[in-house]
C-alpha cells in the first residue's frame, strides 16, 4: 500500500488515480489517516463483502428481544418486584 501525505496528494492526483488500479493509496494528514483511494474493481469487492454481512449476520437487537420474550413468558418478570421506582 502507498502511503502519502495531503499536501503530496494534491499535487499528483492523477499519478495517484494511476496507482489506485494496481494497489490502494493511504492519504495522511499531519500523520494520521485521512482517506483511501482505491480502485473500482476493489470497491465492488468491499460493497459486495459488506452486503454480504449484512445479509447473513442476524438482526441482534430482534434476537436479544426474543430470548428476553422467551425469558419472560417462561419465568415471569422479575423487574416489578425488585423496582425502586
Amino acid at each position: 500500500m502507498i502511503t502519502i501525505s495531503s499536501v503530496s496528494a494534491q499535487n499528483k492526483f492523477g499519478q495517484l488515480l494511476d496507482e489506485a488500479q494496481r494497489e490502494p493509496i493511504l492519504i495522511t494528514r499531519h500523520g494520521r489517516p485521512a482517506a483511501y483511494i482505491i480502485s473500482p474493481q476493489d470497491m465492488k469487492v468491499l460493497q459486495e463483502t459488506q452486503s454480504h454481512r449484512r445479509n447473513s449476520q442476524p438482526d441482534w437487537g430482534e434476537a436479544c428481544a426474543a430470548g428476553w420474550n422467551e425469558f419472560d413468558s417462561s419465568h415471569g418478570s422479575f423487574a416489578d418486584e425488585h423496582s425502586t421506582l
